[in-house]
C-alpha cells in the first residue's frame, strides 16, 4: 500500500497519537507524521522539540518518519506524492470537523482521508487536556510516552518559574 501522512500540532504527542501512527504503519508502507508550523498559535514546545519527541517515540517503527509543514496540508501531500491523510477520531465532535476538512481536501487535490477510530483507552485524550491537567499537578503518566512525560513536567516548571 502507498504512503500516508498523519498531521497535527502534537504539543505534546500523546499515547493516543502514537496509537494512530502505529496502526497506520501496519497498513501503509510509509507513514509521515507531519507537525504543523503555526506561528500564530502559542505552543508549549517548539516545532523542533516536538519533532525530536516524535522521532524518539517513532524510533521503533522503521516505516514512520517525522517532518514539518506550514500552509495547506494538501499542498504538502501533492509536493511529496502522498495520496492519503490518516486522522484519528475520538468522538462525534471530531467527525463534524474532520469530515468537512476531508471533503475540502478532496475537492482541492483529490487526496483521500482515512479515519481511524481512537482506541477507547484514549478516546477522551487531547494534547490540550494533558497540558491542562499537568499544569495543575495532575498525573498524566500513561497518557503520554514516558520520554515525553519528563519534558512536559520540566517545561511546566520552567513556565511556573518564569511567571
Amino acid at each position: 500500500m502507498p504512503q500516508c501522512v498523519c498531521p497535527g500540532s502534537f504539543d505534546p504527542v500523546t499515547n493516543g497519537h502514537l496509537d494512530v501512527f502505529v496502526r497506520a504503519a501496519a497498513v501503509f508502507d510509509k507513514v509521515t507524521v507531519a507537525v504543523l508550523i503555526n506561528k500564530t498559535k502559542s505552543s508549549l514546545f517548539t516545532v523542533e522539540e516536538r519533532i525530536e519527541m516524535l522521532r524518539e517515540v517513532a524510533a521503533p517503527y522503521p516505516n514512520i518518519e517525522v517532518d514539518s509543514f506550514h500552509g495547506l496540508l494538501v499542498d504538502y501531500c501533492r509536493d511529496r506524492g502522498i495520496p492519503v491523510i490518516v486522522k484519528g477520531l475520538r468522538g462525534f465532535g471530531d467527525v463534524d470537523y474532520e469530515l468537512q476538512m476531508a471533503q475540502m481536501n478532496h475537492r482541492l487535490t483529490s487526496v483521500e482521508t482515512m479515519f481511524v477510530s481512537t482506541n477507547p483507552l484514549y478516546g477522551y485524550l487531547s494534547s490540550s487536556l494533558v497540558k491542562e491537567v499537568a499544569t495543575y499537578g495532575g498525573d498524566v503518566s500513561g497518557l503520554v510516552p514516558d520520554s515525553v512525560l519528563g519534558r512536559l513536567a520540566d517545561r511546566i516548571e520552567e513556565r511556573r518559574a518564569g511567571s
